[in-house]
């Protein structure tokens, strides 16, 4: 989950960056509230896109999902 949101975080800050550069100065409010949320889930432990995430089914695995019948880590 982790890897997923900083590529998240990643992608949206470069595209930003670029959209900043070739078509508007405003749309490094983007970077900007990226960051400050990066910034407050260091402190807080509440990310909003883990949320979302975990609300489309991305995420998982099965060690999370307990007694789903398959057991973890075998083929």
């Amino acid at each position: 989950m982790e890897r997923i949101i900083r590529r998240f975080a990643g992608t949206f800050i470069l595209v930003s960056l670029v959209l900043a550069h070739y078509h508007s100065p405003y749309w490094l409010w983007v970077a900007a509230f990226v960051g400050f949320n990066l910034l407050q889930s260091s402190f807080t432990n509440f990310c909003p896109l883990e949320i979302i995430l975990r609300k489309v089914g991305v995420g998982g695995s099965c060690c999370n999902e307990g007694k789903s019948g398959g057991s973890c880590g075998s083929k």
